[in-house]
């Protein structure tokens, strides 16, 4: 029989629930997920729309305890009986809909990023910050997710919001690293293709337009704005031959292209990677040409910008389909024998 400690006092003060509830909670990790407190442990959830939540021992599946609401808009909390130890576990929950979900906790998951790695970035010395900033899919423990992180150092409060929590700033609060002005979270269960967006409260507290990830490896299509969490990094090393194809006194002959209106492909608005890869390639290379150069296609908002007013310096523009598309052409143009340059506008952000 799975002990119910309703009968318990509870240890969540008023100020704490009201922070949480109203989005305004500074260290959301250090009242949700599991805690030992007075001799006990003690777990905590924040899921607004949820009408009960009952915990799963994760080794077992075997029910736990069933938490109580503390307030109506998802704060519940409960002892977790006799048990002295931490557990891993499992929520399940029962939503206003009638619908049950089975998930993880994310603030079950210790800080992400390690001291070292932040410790960099706070310096200046990180030379690829892409790995540690932004969204992507890892596994902690046994369980599958996507970590996100964001530089935010004047920031009251992030969260990442998404179709995962129904856009909810209340669900995915983030843990602030001081010592690097860095959010991160660790969100189970969500993978590849997963629309996100950042919730921030200012430095005066006042609640700001959802951020799409300055960090994003993918974007919706203008006009949607939304950030997408692509694939992690594919990790591959440059072919030799392409190597030496970049020595300094190889020989070097540019093809300059946009791609969006080098030639008009299968009646499309813009053409795709995979389009582009089986003609423009082969076309450069028989002409003679070394290297292809693509003007700006780093996401953009303004199509008659043609790329100089870029918004997402990792994304590859979703105009001509996925960043896999990319590595495609890319795979192609060098299958050619033509290296790729890319035009790298950082000074032209727009507002």
């Amino acid at each position: 029989m799975r002990a119910r400690n309703r009968h318990l006092p509870s240890v969540l003060d008023d100020a704490d629930i009201e922070a949480l509830v109203g989005a305004r909670h500074a260290d959301p990790f250090a009242v949700l997920g599991l805690h030992e407190l007075n001799g006990r442990l003690w777990l905590r959830a924040l899921l607004p729309g949820a009408l009960s939540v009952t915990v799963l021992d994760a080794a077992t599946g075997k029910a736990v305890a069933d938490l109580a609401l503390r307030h109506p808009d998802g704060v519940f909390e409960a002892a977790m009986g006799r048990r002295r130890k931490r557990f891993e576990y499992r929520l399940r929950v029962r939503w206003d809909d009638d619908h049950i979900s089975e998930m993880a906790d994310a603030y079950a998951s210790g800080p992400q990023l390690s001291d070292a790695e932040l410790h960099d970035l706070a310096a200046g010395r990180e030379p690829r910050s892409w790995k540690i900033l932004g969204a992507h899919p890892i596994t902690v423990g046994n369980v599958e997710g996507v970590r996100f992180a964001l530089w935010a150092p004047n920031a009251r409060r992030v969260s990442v919001v998404g179709g995962f929590n129904g856009w909810d700033g209340r669900r995915h609060p983030m843990r602030l690293r001081h010592a690097a002005g860095v959010w991160e979270i660790f969100v189970p269960q969500i993978s590849v293709g997963e629309l996100y967006k950042f919730e921030l409260l200012d430095r005066n507290g006042d609640l700001l337009p959802l951020k799409a990830d300055p960090y994003a490896r993918q974007a919706q299509l203008r006009p949607d704005t939304a950030s997408v969490v692509a694939a992690s990094d594919s990790g591959r090393v440059l072919p030799s031959r392409r190597a030496a194809a970049n020595r300094r006194d190889a020989p070097i002959s540019i093809y300059e292209v946009h791609a969006a209106s080098w030639r008009t492909l299968e009646n499309a608005e813009f053409p795709d990677w995979d389009a582009l890869a089986k003609v423009l390639p082969s076309y450069a290379a028989d002409l003679g040409f070394t290297h292809i150069e693509l003007l700006p296609i780093s996401e953009y908002p303004f199509d008659g910008s043609w790329g100089y007013q870029t918004l997402g310096m990792f994304a590859p523009s979703a105009r001509h389909g996925s960043p896999d598309g990319f590595e495609r052409f890319v795979d192609a143009c060098h299958a050619c024998g033509l290296g790729v340059l890319i035009d790298w506008v950082p000074a032209h952000f727009p507002s």
